[in-house]
């Protein structure tokens, strides 16, 4: 194969194996990512293998790297790749083989090494492929290490040495034995437990049955065509799906895992979906109530109500407002010694005494379940026990990589001057402006919208809040996107806003 790396090589060619193919729009925020065959190949793979083995001896002083994939069906070759790469800057590879994200995470402290790599594309669609890229404990590349490694991959000048290889076969049990370690519920629950074909199925429910619970599967079974849906719990269908079968089976709720299982989407004996930001802000109540006085830590897209809550003011809980992204919260929660992190998408940080600072979907989901074990009360009550919001779902809206930062940065100019001219936004004006990640504009009486470009695909991403009523949040959701419209550089939407729950 030719080193030198290409921006276009033809598939289904000579080329294709012969050439190196990696696009310089992969490297993204936190991770890198690509759609196989058109932006990346396992050439690409081997490169950065290479690169990673020496960006990890050069800058962070490691020679032992820990590696998994996930269930797609090219991970594990692509992983291969990426490992022959490594071994030939002269690194010690473990390889845990299939895992979940956070397996990866629990296996560097578990074997104390700070090095590690897991190739996915975590929930996007299939055809994309990625790795998520570690370089301490609890703490994976932002966008100075992207940038970083990025040099390392386009420079070509890489380590070289014999390096060893390690398959470690046994890691599940250990992990497993780590999130039990959490304790028995005190009271069994009955969970419905949803992994959309991913690779969730292989380990999900082993776990939340030991916790005494009884499961009911639901497409728990590896199919990496992922038939049913694409197992991220922001899609509604994802979501919709597990509602009509906890409802069937009156289960205490249901969980679903996305593809690499470091996020849930939670839905409640009623089968409602549950935003899991207001779910965070039920668990992060339970553990500051038992912690007073520590941090928590809110993406941008997480509800207002975190930062009125009553139990938190009276815990003394600090909460902040942090860029969305799981290196992000991962590294914020770790520099101000927070107790948890919570992103509207479903990843959780939990730190000390509940976690390490990581993001894991299955801890997240073992201290939901000892929360409402506790509790004895039924989760619908508990939500409805919150003040009442009106939220959207999260939408994505095309919009080229090239281009996405600056029409996001238009739009915050926008509302700036809205914010200035005094003018009004479903009804009311807009009183504060939030420029941490994207713009986020709150209105005079709370309600709110955001506008950022999506951290992983060529894409914008909306979500909107309201405590007024369904129609102003319609309201400020077509406010937004007539405004994303006018810029004339959007296309198609992921998803659509559900149906006004009256005529």
């Amino acid at each position: 194969m030719h080193q030198e790396i290409s921006q276009a090589v033809a598939y289904n060619s000579f080329d294709y194996f012969e050439k190196t193919l990696i696009t310089d729009n992969g490297f993204r925020e936190y991770d890198v990512r690509w759609i196989l065959g058109k932006e990346i190949n396992p050439n690409g793979f081997l490169v950065l293998g290479k690169a990673f083995g020496t960006f990890l001896q050069e800058t962070v002083g490691e020679k032992k790297v820990i590696v998994g994939h996930d269930f797609r069906a090219y991970s594990q070759d692509l992983c291969r790749s990426f490992v022959v790469g490594l071994l030939s800057t002269g690194m010690h590879v473990v390889d845990i083989g299939l895992a979940l994200t956070p397996m990866l995470y629990f296996a560097q402290h578990h074997l104390d090494t700070r090095a590690g790599a897991m190739v996915t594309a975590s929930h996007n669609e299939n055809g994309w492929t990625g790795i998520k890229l570690a370089d301490g404990l609890s703490s994976t590349l932002g966008p100075a290490g992207i940038s970083q490694f990025k040099e390392i991959v386009k420079g070509g000048r890489f380590c070289a040495g014999q390096g060893t290889y390690e398959l470690c076969s046994d890691l599940f049990g250990a992990y497993a034995d780590d999130l039990i370690g959490y304790g028995a519920l005190v009271q069994p629950l009955k969970v419905v437990v949803a992994a959309g074909n991913g690779t969730a199925g292989r380990f999900a429910p082993a776990i939340i049955r030991r916790l005494g619970c009884e499961v009911i599967e639901v497409d728990c079974n590896p199919d990496w065509n992922f038939p049913q849906y694409n197992p991220n719990p922001e899609d509604v269908a994802f979501l919709e799906n597990i509602s009509s079968i906890t409802k069937d089976v009156q289960a205490d709720l249901g969980i679903g895992f996305d593809g690499d299982g470091d996020r849930i989407g939670v839905v409640d004996n009623l089968g409602r979906e549950i935003y899991s930001d207001r779910l965070g802000l039920l668990v992060a109540r339970w553990i500051c109530s038992e912690h007073p006085g520590r941090s928590v830590v809110v993406d941008v897209k997480s509800t207002g109500l975190f930062f009125d809550d009553p139990i938190l003011r009276q815990t003394g809980t600090e909460v902040i407002m942090w860029k969305t992204g799981h290196s992000y919260i991962k590294q914020k929660v770790a520099e101000i010694r927070g107790i948890a992190g919570f992103e509207k998408s479903g990843h959780w940080f939990f730190n000390s005494p509940y976690g390490r600072g990581y993001d894991d979907g299955l801890l997240s989901a073992v201290h939901l379940l000892h929360l409402l074990a506790r509790s004895g009360t039924p989760l619908s009550e508990m939500v409805n026990a919150l003040p009442l919001t009106w939220q959207s779902p999260t939408l994505g809206v095309y919009c080229a990589d090239e281009e996405k930062y600056e029409v996001a940065s238009e739009a915050a100019r926008r509302y700036q001057q809205d914010l200035e001219a005094g003018a009004t936004i479903a009804g009311a004006r807009i009183k504060d402006i939030i420029n941490v990640n994207g713009v986020r504009f709150i209105l005079e009486d709370d309600g709110w919208g955001l506008i950022r470009a999506s951290s992983n695909k060529p894409s914008l991403v909306i979500v909107g809040e309201s405590r007024r009523s369904e129609d102003q949040l319609y309201d400020i959701m077509d406010h937004i996107q007539t405004r994303l419209k006018d810029s004339g550089k959007i296309g198609e939407y992921d998803q659509k806003m559900p149906k006004r729950s009256r005529a």
